[in-house]
């Protein structure tokens, strides 16, 4: 049997009770579509029902970041990665949660924009 050998470079202890926390994580998606009350996003990593987070908009279609809960998510296929390994490739719904007035306002011209064929230019969308 061989003996353990401690690899951390710093402290660590026990912490009683088990208190909950939040692990906050960056997931680049791509917008497929935008409404009123929602979008469906494209992107590589599982999201689950349920799920409650941000959505951050590229300063292109207004830098919102809004509330939002995942309605539904599925496999619609598979990408390469720049490494070459294959990468499952997720569509999701996510629905806007409590929007405050000036978000609702922001995203309405959004989405007028949008509707007019206006180019936006690109950007980056995370969740």
């Amino acid at each position: 049997m061989s003996a353990f050998v401690e690899r951390r470079k710093g402290r660590r202890v026990s912490v009683p009770g088990r208190p909950g926390g939040r692990v906050r994580a960056t997931l680049d998606a791509r917008l497929l579509d935008l409404g009123s009350t929602g979008a469906r996003i494209e992107h590589h990593n599982l999201l689950r029902l349920g799920f409650t987070c941000t959505l951050e908009l590229p300063a292109t279609l207004g830098a919102l970041v809004l509330p939002v809960r995942v309605v539904r998510s599925a496999v619609v296929g598979t990408d390469r990665g720049s490494a070459g390994d294959q990468l499952l490739r997720y569509e999701s719904g996510v629905t806007f949660l409590e929007l405050t007035a000036a978000q609702r306002a922001t995203l309405e011209r959004v989405l007028d924009r949008l509707a007019s064929g206006e180019a936006l230019g690109s950007g980056r969308l995370v969740l």
